[in-house]
């Protein structure tokens, strides 16, 4: 949401908003940033729809109909944030719109694009989910950069189905999972979107084998595969990570050689498509050139960023995985860079989606854990707003260890003090710690923490 207000803003709207979170200290220089850009914030109670009389109210699905902005502006034209973001990709007419998703790694890849288009001096307008560390400065946060080039790249979420309110000119399918919908159900969405795009896409070899040609028989399409299988014209060959990290790519019939500036296999997957997302966009650009292009990629906030070492020499990573998929992928990425055990920390970031993962959750962490790691939960994160509260994290941890195959693997903190004395006691130097979770921006500050002296 912040993003799409810096992009009215940058657009020439007066903008302006509200947070429940607007006294936490953690959002304190998003905020400031935001005010420097003249967006106006007040907190989530009616005091700036009635102070302001705006003309229109834009929302997110995690916005109920009795929140307070709402019933204050009850006479007020409302927009989802889907239809908004579609409104601005309008209003930006003579941008080529580029539209990122799939179930996982979504705002790396769209940061990554973004970032590779600006490496190329293209100078593109992007709109991303999370904070892009090339592009945040003293007056922007990140998650939107103004440009004057003729490419617009933004974020498409497939969570709530909006994507499907877009029509990009280029689209990019990065894979598919089931965090909020069965597979059949996202095929269906997925289909959806790609009949709404005007020119191209770019999509996973797997997924592209589950859509009806009917879909995509109007664009240009280029598939990635990672089982390198000869089916595909932009292919992984191998992946080596830890100290190495690099990859193989066979791309157009060329064999190309990869540092990946990001550890994990989801990485290599996310650079082969952005890349060749970049040749779909300029089929005569060098191949090298491209690569090199996307090789630079700094990275974004909260994906397996290094916090720094505990005193006792462990290593702290915070990433906002907070699906099956990503949590495993996250443990795996960890394992394949540290040279001792993984601790890995994980709040989850709401009742209804802990709920939906808990059952396929523990079958996967059982076959990703290796016997020396561990695996923390946290209480559940509660932004406000209707809820269960239920399942209780305390719960699920007993289950999980009550079915584990390995004894103590599985624990509970009720609070970040007593998991920070238990890191602390039980990690060694070579050991690492993943801590993961969304919505909850103080996670990054207790990474951080960590580093120094626990209380």
């Amino acid at each position: 949401m912040s993003g799409l207000a810096q992009s009215y803003r940058w657009a020439g709207f007066e903008v302006s908003g509200s947070d429940r979170a607007l006294d936490n200290p953690e959002n304190a220089e998003l905020f400031a940033k935001l005010r420097k850009q003249g967006i106006k914030i007040y907190p989530q109670d009616g005091s700036f729809a009635k102070k302001l009389k705006p003309s229109l109210i834009i929302y997110s699905t995690a916005i109920e109909s009795d929140n307070p902005d709402f019933i204050a502006g009850e006479n007020v034209e409302k927009r989802h944030r889907a239809a908004a973001l579609s409104d601005i990709v309008k209003f930006m007419k003579d941008k080529v719109s580029i539209a990122i998703s799939g179930s996982c790694g979504k705002t790396s890849a769209t940061a990554w694009t973004g970032e590779a288009l600006y490496n190329l001096g293209l100078d593109p307008v992007v709109l991303n989910g999370g904070m892009i560390n090339s592009f945040c400065n003293s007056t922007y946060t990140g998650n939107f950069r103004p440009g004057k080039g003729k490419y617009f790249v933004y974020e498409a979420d497939e969570s709530d189905k909006s994507l499907i309110a877009f029509n990009p000119n280029y689209s990019v399918l990065l894979n598919i999972g089931t965090d909020h919908y069965s597979k059949e159900e996202l095929v269906e969405v997925f289909e959806k979107f790609l009949m709404n795009t005007k020119k191209g896409a770019v999509i996973e070899e797997e997924l592209f084998g589950m859509l009806s040609k009917d879909s995509y028989a109007h664009l240009k399409i280029k598939t990635v595969s990672l089982a390198n299988s000869g089916s595909s014209e932009w292919e992984l060959v191998s992946y080596h990570g830890g100290i190495s990290q690099k990859a193989i790519y066979n791309c157009k019939e060329k064999t190309i050689e990869f540092k990946l500036p990001q550890p994990g296999i989801h990485n290599a997957s996310n650079a082969l498509c952005v890349s060749a997302l970049i040749n779909l966009l300029l089929p005569d650009a060098d191949l090298q050139k491209v690569f090199k292009s996307v090789e630079s990629f700094k990275g974004v906030h909260r994906r397996f960023e290094e916090k720094g070492f505990m005193p006792n020499g462990a290593l702290v990573i915070d990433d906002y995985a907070h699906n099956v998929e990503k949590i495993v992928s996250c443990i795996k990425t960890a394992q394949e860079i540290s040279s001792g055990r993984v601790f890995a920390v994980f709040q989850p970031h709401g009742y209804g989606p802990f709920k939906f993962m808990r059952d396929p959750l523990l079958p996967e962490l059982e076959k990703c854990l290796r016997t020396e790691d561990k695996f923390i939960l946290m209480p559940v994160y509660y932004a406000g707003g209707t809820s269960s509260f239920t399942p209780k994290a305390e719960e699920v941890q007993q289950e999980y260890e009550h079915k584990s195959s390995i004894k103590k693997r599985y624990f509970f903190f009720s609070d970040r003090i007593s998991a920070g004395k238990y890191l602390q006691s039980e990690t060694l130097k070579n050991d690492t710690i993943v801590i993961m979770g969304a919505r909850d921006s103080s996670l990054a500050l207790w990474a951080e923490e960590l580093t120094t002296k626990i209380k």
